[in-house]
């Protein structure tokens, strides 16, 4: 469906898409993705509730702002913000996924009085402590492919880490699209973003002590082959008071297009149990 667009304090413009009525659900993309990797969901999800989805800065048709001070983790929050102020939207469910999944809890932890729930799926990637160092040249690097090796090679070599193995082999039409969007997105944006947010951000141990003060509904969706995410979010269920953790066999990465009637399932149980006030309801005794 066509979209619009809204424009942040800075003066960024942010391609947004808007569908269906009821209680607010806000996805938030991973590097890879874009607002139609959230299609699955959507088309689901919006027959009883608002889906609002939208590109983040250096994803076209959002705007692709030069400078490196304009992307950062907190930039990232503060757009989701300008997003439901601009959308009315006082408060929502965030389904972020892998870097929008560290945006997600960062709302959660900064701005609690506009989250209704946090899912939280594939999120972990280079928070391990022993291997920091490796997860931080590894953004670089990925940063120069984007930048230096065009975007239809880029996107073959990052579509084809090992996270996405199962993606291609269970379904490789639904790969094979993925790539071929990852292929339409901005080489400076990704690399940009890559920089600033993914390799700038704090671990998720950097967060602990954050963590263990949540107090919203959180629910963790983590794929049994998603490597390095697997760590991560355990952790994040022994930290996070009220989290769940839904760990999905033979999947990988990109789980909620590689999984989408799974992670549906789980998101509507979220919602539910929210809205009934029973999301804690195991812990009564």
């Amino acid at each position: 469906m066509a979209g619009s667009f809204i424009t942040t304090d800075d003066g960024v413009r942010l391609y947004v898409e808007d569908t269906g009525e009821g209680s607010p659900v806000l996805f938030l993309h991973e590097f890879a993705g874009d607002v139609r990797s959230w299609e699955p969901q959507v088309r689901f999800l919006a027959r009883q509730y608002r889906c609002v989805a939208f590109n983040a800065r250096g994803y076209p048709p959002s705007d692709v702002p030069a400078a490196d001070a304009s992307y950062s983790q907190d930039r990232f929050r503060l757009d989701t913000l300008a997003v439901m102020d601009a959308l009315a939207l006082p408060r929502a469910h965030l389904v972020g996924h892998s870097m929008g999944a560290y945006t997600a809890l960062h709302c959660a932890i900064r701005n609690r009085d506009r989250v209704l729930s946090v899912a939280v799926a594939g999120c972990g990637w280079g928070s391990k402590p022993d291997q920091r160092e490796q997860s931080a040249q590894l953004c670089r690097d990925i940063a120069r492919m984007f930048r230096e090796d065009g975007m239809d090679a880029a996107a073959r070599a990052y579509a084809d880490f090992p996270m996405r193995w199962t993606h291609r082999a269970k379904d490789p039409r639904g790969w094979a699209e993925f790539t071929a969007w990852l292929a339409e997105h901005s080489g400076e944006g990704s690399a940009l973003t890559m920089l600033n947010v993914q390799l700038a951000r704090p671990t998720l141990w950097d967060m602990e002590a954050e963590l263990k003060q949540l107090d919203v509904p959180v629910l963790i969706v983590v794929g049994d082959e998603d490597e390095p995410c697997i760590d991560g979010s355990l952790m994040m269920k022994r930290t996070i008071p009220t989290a769940a953790l839904y760990v999905v066999p033979r999947a990988g990465h990109t789980i909620n297009s590689e999984e989408p009637a799974a992670f549906n399932a789980a998101l509507m149980e979220l919602f539910s149990a929210v809205a009934a006030g029973r999301w804690m309801a195991h812990r009564a005794r």
